[in-house]
């Protein structure tokens, strides 16, 4: 079976789950107290597989998809194993995202997270590394260059992270962006050449 498509369908099953037993999702949240102070680092891979409604699961898992996909091609054409790095996007996305969560809220008993956005974001900007002229949704409406919108978002993520009050974790999204977009470089350095010249070549 296709990689995202069984991402996705473990997710939607956990979350599914999760709706249904509050036990299981209290168990599988993230929580920096108990990361901290209970030691259950479990927690910073398994609230990725949980969401809080059926818009968040959707939204993530779509986003993941038309983006997972093209990653996989990507990773393929240029470090070959793409299963491999491709789980170290995603999950490595998703552990390095909570990394200031964790730390911020370490002695917030009360604070809870949940959703694979940080994964998702790292996914999307992989992509971005890989392809930068190519042509995303900003705001799911207007067409810009990948590497535009990388700079909107993670411009947007780092003043809602500052001054946002919308119960979205928005640190969350910024780490996992950075996650995915230097990760390819750290694979191989010789890519960072590749990006910049793809970047002074849009028509590359």
């Amino acid at each position: 079976m296709d990689l995202t498509l069984t991402i996705i369908i473990i997710t939607a099953l956990a979350t599914i789950a999760a709706f249904e037993y509050r036990q299981v999702f209290d168990r599988l949240l993230l929580s920096p107290y108990m990361i901290v102070h209970k030691k259950e680092w479990y927690r910073v891979i398994t609230h990725g597989f949980i969401h809080a409604n059926w818009a968040h699961l959707l939204i993530n898992m779509l986003v993941f998809y038309s983006f997972g996909q093209a990653l996989i091609y990507y990773l393929g054409f240029f470090t070959g194993n793409e299963t491999v790095h491709f789980l170290v996007i995603y999950f490595g996305g998703m552990a390095f995202a909570t990394l200031k969560t964790v730390v911020k809220n370490r002695d917030n008993y009360a604070y809870r997270g949940v959703g694979a956005s940080g994964a998702v974001s790292a996914v999307m900007f992989a992509c971005i590394f890989f392809n930068p002229w190519s042509k995303l949704l900003f705001m799911g409406i207007i067409p810009v260059p990948g590497i535009i919108f990388a700079i909107l978002y993670l411009v947007y993520c780092s003043y809602m992270s500052r001054n946002g009050n919308d119960n979205i974790n928005h640190d969350a999204h910024l780490y996992g962006a950075v996650f995915g977009f230097v990760y390819p470089v750290l694979v191989k350095p010789d890519l960072l050449k590749m990006f910049i010249d793809m970047l002074m070549h849009p028509s590359y």
